[in-house]
């Protein structure tokens, strides 16, 4: 009897072997391209610092250099600060609204800032342990809260009512 090539255990066994190469391509093409060289340190440093006060020198910075938009700066210890975590414990909404039309990635500390009350319960909801947690600095949710001033107060009264009483919370002893 002829062996039929197009049986369904061959069709199958062909599709898992075929779909397993397609699964390590894209890992193969990013480990093959070339890396550009790490952005200058001095210039991550300057981005996070311009973050907090300077709007116009951020904007240049990131024009210069894209791959700014999501550095991250280590203050020393593992306080990692990013440009927008700069803006959302600072309050400059405009900085924020900035770095997110440019494709920054948020987090929630800067929702709360911004006033994003929906998200933020959202977020908490499902995470609740998440209320404690420390921004950059040891900024906590009710700080960010009351940088956002009137956009924020519906959250700092959230908060204060899950039981968040700290502003600040000391990173190192």
């Amino acid at each position: 009897m002829e062996k039929n090539f197009y049986s369904r255990r061959n069709f199958i066994s062909g599709c898992a072997i075929m779909g397993s190469g397609f699964l390590f391509y894209p890992a193969t093409i990013y480990s093959q391209q070339e890396k550009p060289k790490p952005i200058d340190q001095k210039v991550v440093n300057e981005f996070v610092k311009v973050a907090h006060t300077n709007l116009d020198r951020l904007k240049e910075l990131l024009e210069a250099y894209p791959l700014l938009l999501n550095a991250s700066w280590d203050w020393g210890g593992g306080d990692f600060e990013t440009a927008i975590g700069a803006a959302g414990h600072m309050g400059h909404k405009e900085f924020a609204h900035y770095l997110i039309s440019k494709g920054a990635r948020y987090d929630i500390f800067v929702m709360t800032m911004l006033g994003k009350t929906r998200i933020v319960k959202t977020i908490l909801d499902e995470y609740p342990e998440l209320l404690h947690s420390q921004g950059p600095h040891g900024f906590t949710l009710l700080h960010h809260a009351e940088k956002g001033g009137e956009d924020g107060k519906e959250l700092f009264t959230y908060f204060e009512s899950k039981g968040l009483k700290e502003k600040h919370i000391k990173l190192y002893q």
